[in-house]
C-alpha cells in the first residue's frame, strides 16, 4: 500500500474526526467525501436522499459490486484527548467509527481507481447518511440509488469493532440484529406538585414501564433499551405527557415483532392501572432487518481476506445485538435479494488492548472504550491500513473473480 495514499486517507480521517455532524445534517462531511472520489476519477453524484453519495467507476464488463459507508455521528461529546478530537462543547462525535468507515472506503476508491486495468465491471461507492437513525438507507433507495447506478450484483460493507487494531473478524451467516426505533407516549394529566388528587401523574408510569420494560429479555433472545426520557418542566408541575425513545432488538423478525407485542402489553397495563385518561401510543420511527451474509459471496470475502491477512489476524465472531440498516440495500423482500457481506475491523490501540483486565478476548473487550462510548479513539494509522485493504481486496475478489466475465445472475 502506497504511503502517500495511507497518508491521504488519514488526511480525511483527522479532516471528518474533528467536524462531525449528525443525522440529516451531513453536507460538510458528504462534501469531503465526494471531492476525494472525484480525486480518484470516479463520477460523482450528491444529494441522493439527504445527503447521500454515489461514485461510480467503470472498467469493462462484469459484475456491479457495490462498497457502502457512513456519514453521520452521534450526539456525544467526545472525552478522547485526542490532539484532533471534536469540540467538546459541541457534544458531536464520530463515536461508532464512521470516520474510519469513510477514510478506509476513499483509500480503497484510490487504489481501485489507479489499478483499474486490473479488474473488470463496475465499481459503485456509496456515502450513506442517517445510519445511526436506520432512515439513511431506506431514503436512497426510495431516491432512485439503483436506478442510478444499476442493480449490484454484491453489496459490501465493513464496521470498526472493539477489538485488537490490526485484525478482521467475520460472521458466518447472521451478522447484525434486526431492529426497531419506537417512540412511547405516556398520557396523563397535568396538575400542581401539591394537588397531586386531581392529577394523574405520568412520569411513575413512565418508570414502572421502564423497569418491566427490562425483563422482556428474561423471557426472549431481545435486547430492549430505553435511551431517551422526555418529559415536564418545573419540579413542581406534573407534566401532561412523558415520551420514550426506545430501541428493540433481536435476532429475527419474528422474535422482534414478540418483544415489541411485549412492550405494548405493558405499557398498556400501567397505564389503566394509573388511570391515565388516553391509551399510550407507541410509534415505530424507524427499522432495520437483520443482516445476514450471503454464504457464497462470504467464503469469497474470507478467502481473500484470509490470504491478505493470514489466519493469526482473522477471527470468527458470533451474531450480535448490533443493528445497521445496511441490510436494505440487499432488496430483502425482493424475490432475488442481493448477497452482502459485512465484516469487522478491530480498531483498539495494541497497548490499550494489551493493558486491558481480562484473560479472554471477551473479557478483553469488555474494557476498552467500545462504539459510541465517548474515549472510543481507534489506533489511526493500523485501522485505515486494514480497512482499506480489506475493502480493496474484497471487492476485487469479484471484480477479478468469475464473475468478472459477465453480469452475475445471483
Amino acid at each position: 500500500m502506497e504511503n502517500a495514499m495511507l497518508d491521504r486517507a488519514l488526511e480525511l480521517y483527522v479532516d471528518l474526526h474533528q467536524h462531525p455532524e449528525l443525522a440529516g445534517a451531513e453536507e460538510r462531511t458528504a462534501d469531503r467525501f465526494a471531492a476525494r472520489l472525484r480525486e480518484c476519477g470516479l463520477k460523482v453524484t450528491t444529494g441522493i436522499g439527504g445527503h447521500g453519495v454515489l461514485g461510480m467507476l467503470s472498467s469493462g464488463d462484469g459484475p456491479t459490486v457495490l462498497l457502502r459507508a457512513e456519514l453521520d455521528a452521534l450526539p456525544i461529546a467526545e472525552e478522547t484527548g485526542l490532539p484532533y478530537a471534536a469540540d467538546e462543547a459541541a457534544g458531536v462525535m464520530h463515536a461508532c467509527g464512521h470516520d474510519a468507515h469513510l477514510a478506509c472506503l476513499a483509500g480503497a476508491a484510490t487504489l481501485l481507481a489507479r489499478h483499474r486495468d486490473a479488474w473488470r465491471g463496475t465499481l459503485v461507492v456509496v456515502g450513506q447518511p442517517a445510519e445511526e437513525e436506520l432512515s439513511g438507507a431506506a431514503a436512497m433507495l426510495a431516491d432512485g440509488l439503483y436506478e442510478r447506478c444499476g442493480r449490484p450484483d454484491v453489496v459490501l460493507a465493513q464496521h470498526l469493532t472493539p477489538l485488537p487494531t490490526g485484525w478482521v473478524a467475520h460472521c458466518p451467516d447472521a451478522v447484525t440484529a434486526a431492529s426497531r426505533t419506537l417512540e412511547l407516549r405516556v398520557h396523563g394529566r397535568g396538575g400542581h406538585a401539591g394537588l397531586r388528587q386531581f392529577a394523574v401523574d405520568p412520569v411513575p408510569v413512565a418508570a414502572a414501564i421502564v423497569l418491566d420494560a427490562a425483563g422482556i429479555a428474561d423471557r426472549l433472545p431481545a435486547a430492549v433499551t430505553v435511551g431517551t426520557i422526555r418529559g415536564g418542566s418545573r419540579p413542581n408541575v406534573i407534566p401532561d405527557m412523558v415520551t420514550l425513545g426506545i430501541s428493540v432488538r433481536a435476532p429475527t423478525a419474528a422474535v422482534l415483532g414478540a418483544a415489541v407485542r411485549d412492550l405494548a402489553q405493558i405499557a398498556n397495563e400501567h397505564s389503566r392501572r394509573a388511570g391515565c385518561p388516553r391509551p399510550p401510543e407507541l410509534t415505530t420511527t424507524s427499522a432495520a432487518p437483520a443482516g445476514q451474509n450471503d454464504p457464497a459471496a462470504g467464503r469469497v470475502v474470507r478467502k481473500a481476506h484470509l490470504q491478505r491477512f493470514g489466519q493469526s489476524r482473522m477471527l470468527a465472531l458470533p451474531p450480535s445485538m448490533a443493528t445497521d440498516d445496511f441490510p436494505l440495500l440487499t432488496l430483502p423482500d425482493s424475490d432475488r435479494p442481493i448477497p452482502s457481506v459485512y465484516w469487522m475491523i478491530g480498531a483498539t490501540p495494541a497497548r490499550r488492548w494489551a493493558e486491558a483486565d481480562g484473560t479472554t478476548l471477551v473479557a478483553k473487550a469488555a474494557n476498552v472504550p467500545a462504539n459510541h462510548s465517548a474515549r472510543f479513539a481507534p489506533d489511526p494509522a493500523r485501522t485505515l491500513r486494514t480497512g482499506i485493504a480489506a475493502m480493496t481486496g474484497a471487492a476485487l475478489a469479484f471484480l477479478t473473480g468469475p464473475t468478472s466475465e459477465g453480469k452475475s445472475t445471483s
